[in-house]
């Protein structure tokens, strides 16, 4: 595992989709999600590695928690927030977290990573690539693209 690490530069992030990415993710980040449980009192907060979802009924509440975790992950965990991936929205027009667009009563693939991964399926149609994409959309209502990529698969 080790020599995994020997391409990256020294001080920029970790390697995606190593194993040891994934827990040391988790150790790193725990100080934010402390922050948010405890000191916040955040009733409603999904993460996945560095990716995040707050929920509350109030607006202005969430659009005012914004400086405060932005002083945080800089000050204390040398991260910023991504200026084009922060949104305040209802949860009535979707959230898009991890390739989904995900309602109340339902989720879609968000259409990057449907054009991504067609593309993808036209350049390796190996079983174990398509295997790994249709365990991915049978996550969501995806009964056409599950078509399309059968289609493709042959």
């Amino acid at each position: 595992m080790i020599e995994s690490f020997c391409l990256i530069r020294v001080g920029v992030g970790l390697p995606l989709g190593n194993l040891t990415s994934q827990l040391l993710v988790n150790i790193y980040m725990n100080e934010f999600d402390q922050f948010i449980k405890q000191k916040l009192k955040i009733k409603w907060y999904l993460r996945y590695a560095d990716d995040f979802v707050l929920l509350s009924k109030n607006r202005k509440y969430l659009e005012n928690l914004i400086p405060q975790i932005d002083s945080l992950l800089q000050n204390q965990l040398k991260l910023s927030l991504h200026p084009n991936k922060v949104t305040v929205k209802t949860l009535v027009s979707g959230i898009d977290f991890l390739g989904w667009i995900s309602f109340t009563d339902h989720r879609i693939l968000r259409t990057k990573t449907k054009r991504r991964m067609i593309e993808r399926l036209k350049t390796n149609k190996s079983k174990e690539t398509v295997n790994s994409y249709l365990g991915l959309i049978g996550h969501g209502n995806t009964n056409k693209l599950k078509k399309e990529v059968f289609f493709l698969k042959n």
